[in-house]
């Protein structure tokens, strides 16, 4: 018989329907048994009558441990009382598929709090959580939404190595490995290989996939590897076409995240999704800095002058949520001493890069720029900040044959993910993490 969905059951009763799913809760009676079954559309309570003729049936059901995988045939019935969407099942036939082990190693329903490094030691027990579930169902339809918004805007998808001859943004934060017989790295983004498609004429290119940190920090919005989402435009004429281009698409896939997941992100996040108004706000570095000196705020002895720490991050943040009731904020024009070689300068201050990070509930998830498209004066600007030019010089070769102006940003998925439902950590919207002391499972 073809499978039913626990979500369809509603649509069929009074008929025989299959189901297929993990045994949530067992609740062995004299008179009668109860299975509470759970697949990822929702949980529905199966009825097992005790008698003489389901003896066998009843001791199955009797042997059951909660995860068990199983499939039950039954009869669809509406019943009122029923919480579980007053329905429930009246069961025929059932069929352990795998036995789950009595004692498991995790509390899989949450009601008791478990360290998280131990649910990530059992990530396949711990994603059975509905609310799990439901944080992949707002990841595809997110990533969906970033897509559809690109092609509507006529980019294009790219897939760019992840194995490089030589470091995607700097010497450091690099993983090293052996390429028979030579050194190589993990991409750290896919920044050249973006600009190489501005150089080959594709215009308007994206790519979302895996990049690849050396980054010690064990802070709640660090990783080893995590995916990165991408998107560089050619003929533009400030960084401001791109962040102008951010916010409409950040628009699109926070709306069609309300639209579809919503009310279910509220009932199992206590979080309300709001699709945010244009333009945001948007405030120089020079403008964030001296905010900061007017609240009082003092950053750490050990962070940067020219840049904004954590901390500043978030009082900026909320500065901006008072004055203009906006949970987003570009940051903009920061010094070429927190900037890349590749970033293009003012004209009329070259002390300042096209530059810009966005914040979101006071924590970054973009970085970007106009890039310097010049051959000559990106040598220069690659000399200046003390690179060698030769590891260099097939990204330099992009801009030799002409290149036109060009920018792009790029976007920590799991922070969206993280500050979308207010989740504490990177770890927890993340399938599996890689940090510094993970690597299993």
């Amino acid at each position: 018989m073809e499978r039913t969905t626990i979500a369809q059951i509603p649509e069929r009763i009074g008929q025989q329907v299959c189901i297929q799913g993990f045994v949530h809760a067992v609740r062995d009676q004299k008179a009668v048994q109860f299975l509470v079954v759970r697949d990822r559309t929702g949980q529905v309570q199966v009825v097992v009558e005790r008698n003489d003729a389901n003896a066998a049936l009843n001791a199955l059901v009797a042997s059951l441990t909660r995860e068990s995988a199983v499939t039950i045939t039954g009869l669809a019935a509406a019943n009122p009382r029923v919480r579980l969407g007053g329905v429930e099942l009246y069961c025929q036939e059932l069929v352990v598929e795998s036995l789950a082990e009595a004692e498991l190693p995790i509390d899989v329903w949450g009601r008791t709090e478990t360290l998280a490094s131990k649910r990530l030691d059992w990530r396949f027990l711990d994603l059975r959580q509905p609310r799990y579930q439901l944080l992949f169902d707002v990841q595809t339809t997110a990533e969906h939404a970033m897509r559809s918004f690109w092609v509507a805007e006529g980019f294009c998808e790219i897939h760019s190595p992840k194995i490089m001859g030589s470091p995607s943004e700097s010497g450091a934060e690099l993983f090293s490995l052996d390429y028979f017989g030579q050194t190589a790295y993990l991409a750290q983004s896919p920044q050249f290989y973006k600009q190489m498609a501005m150089a080959a004429g594709l215009e308007r290119v994206f790519e979302i996939g895996p990049v690849f940190r050396a980054d010690p920090s064990q802070t709640t919005r660090h990783a080893a590897e995590f995916t990165s989402v991408d998107m560089e435009m050619s003929w533009i004429s400030s960084h401001e076409d791109v962040m102008a281009l951010e916010e409409r698409w950040l628009r699109h896939v926070l709306a069609a995240v309300q639209a579809t997941h919503g009310d279910a992100i509220a009932e199992q996040y206590g979080v309300a999704v709001v699709a945010p108004k244009l333009p945001f706000p948007r405030l120089t570095m020079a403008e964030a800095q001296a905010l900061l000196r007017q609240a009082g705020y003092t950053p750490p002895a050990d962070s940067r002058s020219d840049d904004l720490d954590p901390g500043g991050e978030r009082v900026v943040a909320e500065a901006m949520r008072r004055e203009h009731g906006h949970a987003f904020v570009f940051i903009t024009d920061y010094p070429i001493s927190v900037r890349p070689f590749y970033h293009m300068r003012h004209p009329d201050d070259p002390t300042l890069t096209r530059s810009f990070d966005l914040l979101w509930k006071g924590v970054e998830i973009t970085t970007g720029a106009q890039r310097e498209h010049r051959y000559d004066v990106l040598q220069a600007q690659a000399l200046e900040k003390g690179l060698s030019l030769e590891p260099l010089r097939f990204y330099l070769d992009f801009f030799r044959y002409g290149c036109p102006p060009h920018g792009g940003l790029g976007f920590g998925l799991g922070r969206m993910l993280m500050l979308l439902l207010e989740q504490p950590s990177l770890r927890e919207v993340t399938f599996l993490h890689r940090g510094l002391n993970r690597l299993t499972p």
